[in-house]
């Protein structure tokens, strides 16, 4: 699906820094073609600021999101999920982030998850990036407390995984 995104947007690169922020963030569109966040505007100038092009670009963007019927009902109805992961160092939570071979394979979250379920440890919250939206999906897994080195093992040695990393 993010492929079919962007490329109707294949001839603007701007565009497409656009709508990549859009789905990072979680921003969705009004039927007013505003930026927002919830109920919050986010000015268009600070969207484009943000991915370095002109205010005109991300006006020309939203416009071409609400006349598209495929891409309206997507951009109207993105949120934002809170997330752990950037507080964990101030909660005292820790952060295992898993890399895997193939995104789209079944039971990844539900087997790292048991594993870490399996050795006593509380989850505070996972995300899991779509591999529809991003072109590296991760596992982020907050815990609340470190995760002990057998359990890392463990996971490392799952079939999908890729790479591990703690923060």
């Amino acid at each position: 699906m993010f492929d079919e995104i962007m490329a109707k947007f294949a001839g603007s690169p701007g565009q497409q820094a656009v709508v990549r922020l859009l789905l990072e963030r979680g921003f969705s569109v009004s039927s007013e073609g505003r930026v927002v966040s919830g109920g919050i505007e986010i000015p268009n100038t600070q969207i484009a600021t943000e991915v370095g092009v002109d205010r005109r670009v991300v006006d020309s963007t939203t416009d071409t999101l609400l006349d598209d019927d495929e891409l309206r009902p997507i951009f109207q109805n993105i949120s934002a999920v809170p997330s752990l992961k950037d507080l964990a160092p101030v909660l005292d939570l820790s952060v295992l982030t898993v890399a895997v071979g193939d995104a789209e394979g079944v039971g990844i979250v539900a087997r790292v998850t048991t594993v870490i379920a399996d050795h006593d440890v509380s989850i505070r919250q996972t995300i899991s990036e779509d591999p529809e939206f991003t072109d590296e999906p991760r596992l982020s897994i907050i815990t609340d407390e470190p995760l002990p080195g057998d359990v890392l093992t463990e996971i490392r040695e799952l079939p999908f995984v890729r790479k591990l990393e703690l923060e």
